[in-house]
């Protein structure tokens, strides 16, 4: 299946800048994969649509969502080159390990994503800068891996280092800088363990109220943790969707949360996975288990954290997800095959057409529809 074949005309204009005046008000398109419905309401009515027959169980039991509790790092450093004084802006994803015994330096050591990649030599050095021009840090390229590249700070990065100092890692077709006001709209207000190098962006229209009226109807919540990272955002380059390498990210599900989750699976519930991040991971698990009926009582935690490369396209035979609550994607990417994979490339493709048509915004901080 070719890349090109998920490309789709979008206006500039569609693609959110800002989030919406108000976290939950964005707008949301019901699409019914079925019979290939499409409804358009707003996310503030979704403890009502999910009351509906059509997210109901066998017996009558209310649905269960799984959120993705990830914390976003303010991830992004800008500094200059102590070569040219050309100023270079630093994506940390994650520490590696950098010894060849195995040992972590975590603290010094980070694969990064960096700008002009290709002039970032292993001995190039760096100065990063706070926002009144101090110098806070130093740091040095030592290798590379195709697009990564491995750098080593003098001093221990923290994650009080970058809350002070780093940038709110805002994607690219945002095209301003972050300001105060990203540093609590581009998180979810569940966010509970830093390690994401972007949003889990299905979330972020979540709010306490709205939380409050599904435990108020009925409607279980539960959470896993996958930290965002290429894995979820790196560009598909490949001619072919098939010669794609998803790179692993990281997620973990708690005993209390695997425990809400076997217990729907138990009794049949409608899970609905809030955002694809949330449900590579119950996927994952599902392939873990597959030749097993059923999951077995703290299956997920005994197991730890764990690695996630699932790359979903259609043709992908779905195992726990009934529905899916999620952004509206940039072309050609490994989210919107996903999307395609669950929901069908020509119905999906159709209802984005629709989207434009109807002026939904795209993306990160624009609007959200629930797939079913």
């Amino acid at each position: 299946m070719k890349t090109s074949e998920f490309n789709f005309f979008l206006p500039e204009n569609l693609i959110a800048q800002e989030p919406s005046k108000e976290r939950g008000q964005s707008r949301l398109m019901l699409l019914d994969k079925v019979y290939g419905k499409r409804t358009h309401t707003t996310v503030l009515q979704l403890a009502d649509i999910l009351c509906g027959k059509d997210f109901l169980g066998p017996s009558g039991e209310k649905p269960l969502l799984v959120f993705n509790d990830t914390k976003v790092r303010k991830a992004r450093l800008i500094g200059k080159s102590c070569d040219t004084g050309a100023e270079v802006e630093f994506l940390l994803l994650e520490p590696f390990i950098s010894d060849e015994r195995g040992i972590t330096n975590s603290k010094c050591d980070w694969k990064v994503l960096v700008k002009h990649a290709k002039r970032r030599k292993p001995g190039s050095r760096y100065v990063i800068y706070d926002g009144a021009g101090a110098q806070i840090a130093c740091c040095e390229i030592t290798g590379s891996e195709n697009e990564l590249r491995f750098l080593r700070f003098d001093n221990p990065i923290t994650e009080e280092f970058l809350e002070k100092y780093g940038h709110v890692p805002l994607p690219p077709y945002i095209k301003r800088n972050d300001i105060y006001a990203d540093s609590e709209r581009y998180q979810t207000i569940y966010a509970r363990l830093a390690g994401s190098a972007a949003a889990p962006t299905a979330g972020l229209h979540f709010t306490c109220g709205l939380l409050d009226m599904f435990l108020e109807n009925g409607i279980d919540t539960a959470f896993i943790t996958l930290h965002v990272g290429l894995g979820t955002f790196l560009p598909v380059h490949s001619e072919n969707i098939e010669d794609h390498l998803m790179h692993e990210e990281q997620f973990i599900i708690t005993d209390e949360n695997a425990s809400i989750i076997e217990n729907a699976i138990e009794k049949k519930k409608k899970i609905i996975a809030v955002g694809t991040t949330s449900l590579r991971a119950l996927e994952t698990c599902a392939e873990m288990r597959k030749e097993n009926e059923k999951i077995k009582e703290g299956f997920f935690l005994k197991r730890g954290w764990q690695s996630t490369s699932i790359f979903i396209y259609p043709g992908y035979k779905f195992k726990i997800t009934d529905a899916l609550f999620t952004n509206f994607h940039t072309p050609a990417s490994t989210l919107l095959m996903l999307v395609c994979a669950f929901a069908g490339k020509e119905l999906i493709m159709e209802s984005y057409e629709e989207a434009v048509r109807e002026g939904y915004r795209f993306f990160s901080y624009g609007d959200a529809m629930l797939i079913y």
